[in-house]
């Protein structure tokens, strides 16, 4: 039986190598690639993300990613965002009074954190919902590792009378309640680095893989 392949889309922001690496450990097959068609093909894709909303988006723009996203999402295919790779997912960022447009998977904005410190650096635990595919196995008081200074803090997804499951919403705390992570069909997303969270981001990667197949 063939791994499970998964592409990690590089726009020219993220942390390819570990995010790769930490991938590899879950036995799937991991391409790191900015190539439209290997992108939209690959059975997962993931798209990382680090540094500022606007300038992520910029490089995204440049090798077609949103295009990528969006197809693959109308066709049903998995998803991964971490980090800025989640904020990226929603209609706008706010950064420095500046607001740039996002892909728009998701209605609302993502904003600074209302927090004395900044960025929020470290550890931190999460709270999952009932039956979450990424944090099965995983205990309440798991950490993750998180470093942000924006963050989506409301969820403005109207299910109502929709005949898809509602998105199942993780939250965390820094100064307010943040979105962690996001499961909403074959789009998911986590704020934090599940490739520095240790044993914890392995097992949520390897139930992310375990779900492409």
């Amino acid at each position: 039986m063939s791994a499970t392949d998964v592409t990690i889309l590089d726009y020219g922001s993220g942390n390819l190598r570990s995010a790769q690496r930490a991938l590899e450990r879950t036995g799937a097959q991991v391409t790191v690639t900015s190539d439209f068609n290997t992108a939209l093909q690959a059975t997962g894709l993931v798209v990382p993300g680090v540094g500022a909303f606007a300038a992520c988006m910029e490089g995204l723009r440049a090798v077609k990613g949103d295009r990528i996203i969006g197809r693959r999402l109308a066709g049903g295919r998995p998803v991964l965002g971490i980090c800025v790779g989640m904020q990226i997912l929603f209609e706008r960022g706010v950064e420095f009074g500046v607001e740039a447009d996002g892909c728009g998977e998701w209605p609302g904005s993502v904003t600074q954190l209302p927090a004395p410190v900044l960025p929020h650096m470290g550890w931190n635990t999460v709270e999952a919902p009932e039956g979450s595919v990424l944090f099965d196995g995983l205990d309440a008081d798991t950490r993750f590792y998180f470093v942000h200074s924006y963050a989506a803090q409301t969820w403005e997804m109207d299910n109502v009378g929709s005949p898809l499951h509602a998105p199942k919403l993780t939250w965390a705390e820094h100064g307010g309640r943040f979105l962690a992570a996001v499961e909403n069909g074959p789009l998911s997303a986590t704020q934090f680095h599940p490739e520095k969270s240790g044993d914890a981001g392995a097992q949520l990667l390897e139930n992310w893989v375990k779900g492409l197949s």
